[in-house]
């Protein structure tokens, strides 16, 4: 085989080191969080932002590095997002304070939201279409990868090491996918840039980090009276009156973020509410290790071995899921994605042992493989026109770094203000179960059968991917 045929496979195996230098950072969070608790003294609440501020800076980044690979080159971004990511590794494994620590994460967050969606754009430009979708998946592939790993990972550092090491791992890949990526990207850029909605995304960004903090501060054993303190109503209260500014943002953008005419049809609308549960059930997995230590007594290695079974359901339910959408449609699909999501949050918040804890978090992962990924971009697909394909998938992203974030901000609180830290996470788990039961009645609203979704186009991804 020629060096110019093998030149598309040897790029493809770059690109996917790439994306699990990202998801594998994503991937280790959840074990970590019980160790950086007590290096740091903090509450649940508080260490929850080690989550929040990597998902709101990597939301914010997401279409700014889009728009800047677009006009300056691939290759360029790229190494610079990889270098950023580094550098912000760097800080959070040295941090002597949870407030540098943070400082790494936002750096972090920043440097991997430019990793995946450049990696989506030199598919596109390298792949021919009809090879183009096979390309993408292998990326999206890697997620599951990284969650598979990440729990092994996690588990065995953290019965020999501290912490620290858990971040440390990611530097040597970080310095491979550089230097391989130096050599292999090509620097080529998009014909006719789209432009940059700068505006929609500072106000959106002001937006969730006031809805953020305002209920992280929540106190869920007394919800009016602590709605009283203006730490909590003060930011909600910001939150409030900036989301109708940029709704009216939005509305006047030449390119905008979220595109109110794809919003005003239904399906469009309720695949958003299903990324917001989505995005609410993921911030559940970066609590589980913590709540198996508090509620079971376990290691916090052994917690960070708890998470396979949940990533075990992941892999089973995702291939079924995808098979399962042509045959019958979005609708019982996804209504019985809902179903056992409901049921294994339910499972693990009233779970007396370990292994009813274990069959609730399969549950949970077969659920939730049904409802992300393939479900949500084949709704979207669907209802979307060729040229809003890329806003579509943008929205699938968006509401589910909308759901993440506000559930690690609600689950934060709860765990703190439920008595004990296992107490409040069950009460936490509970809550999420009730949206999940409340969006089981919403996904009724789907097609029972829609035609198929067009053939993955790399400009979907462009706009970022949620493991």
């Amino acid at each position: 085989m020629s060096d110019t045929a093998d030149r598309p496979r040897r790029l493809l195996g770059v690109l996917f080191l790439g994306t699990l230098l990202a998801a594998l950072d994503i991937a280790i969070v959840g074990p970590a969080l019980p160790a950086l608790r007590e290096t740091f003294a903090l509450d649940e609440r508080a260490v929850a932002w080690t989550f929040t501020a990597f998902v709101l800076a990597n939301l914010t980044g997401l279409p700014v590095m889009a728009s800047l690979a677009d006009r300056i080159g691939r290759r360029t971004v790229y190494l610079a997002d990889v270098a950023l990511f580094a550098a912000g590794t760097v800080v959070v494994c040295l941090a002597p304070s949870f407030g540098v620590l943070l400082a790494g994460r936002v750096m972090q967050g920043l440097g991997a939201s430019g990793i995946f969606p450049v990696a989506s754009a030199v598919v596109g430009d390298v792949y021919p279409p009809q090879e183009r979708g096979r390309a993408l998946g292998l990326l999206g592939a890697v997620f599951g990868v990284a969650f598979l790993v990440g729990p092994i990972v996690g588990g065995v550092l953290l019965s020999v090491a501290s912490w620290r090491w858990l971040f440390a791992i990611s530097l040597p890949l970080a310095a491979l996918v550089f230097v391989l990526s130096a050599r292999a990207l090509p620097n080529t850029r998009a014909q006719t840039p789209r432009p940059l909605d700068a505006l929609g995304i500072g106000v959106l960004v002001l937006l969730l980090a006031a809805l953020v903090v305002g209920l992280s501060g929540l106190d869920t054993a007394a919800v009016l009276a602590s709605l009283a303190r203006p730490v909590v109503w003060a930011p909600l209260a910001l939150a409030a009156v900036l989301l109708p500014v940029f709704v009216q943002t939005e509305r006047r953008a030449q390119a905008p973020l979220i595109r109110p005419s794809l919003m005003a049809r239904r399906p469009v609308w309720i695949a958003c509410a299903l990324a917001v549960g989505a995005g609410l059930v993921e911030a559940t997995f970066v609590f589980l290790s913590a709540y198996a230590v508090e509620a079971f007594g376990v290691t916090k290695s052994q917690g960070s071995y708890l998470l396979l079974p949940l990533v075990a359901g992941v892999t089973v339910g995702s291939p079924l899921a995808g098979r399962l959408l042509d045959r019958v449609g979005p609708r019982p699909v996804v209504t019985v994605a809902m179903v056992l999501v409901a049921a294994g949050l339910a499972t693990v918040a009233v779970a007396p042992g370990l292994g009813v804890h274990i069959a609730g978090t399969v549950a949970l992962g077969v659920g939730l493989a049904g409802v992300l990924g393939s479900s949500l971009s084949y709704i979207l697909l669907n209802e979307a026109q060729v040229e809003e394909r890329t806003v579509a998938q943008g929205l699938s992203t968006l509401f589910i770094s909308v759901g993440q974030l506000v559930g690690a901000a609600a689950l934060g609180a709860a765990a703190v203000s439920g008595g004990t830290p296992a107490a409040g996470y069950r009460a936490g788990f509970l809550g999420v179960a009730v949206v999940a039961v409340v969006l089981i009645a919403i996904a009724r609203g789907l097609p029972r059968m829609g035609r198929p979704a067009a053939s993955p186009d790399p400009s979907l991804s462009a706009s970022g991917a949620q493991p």
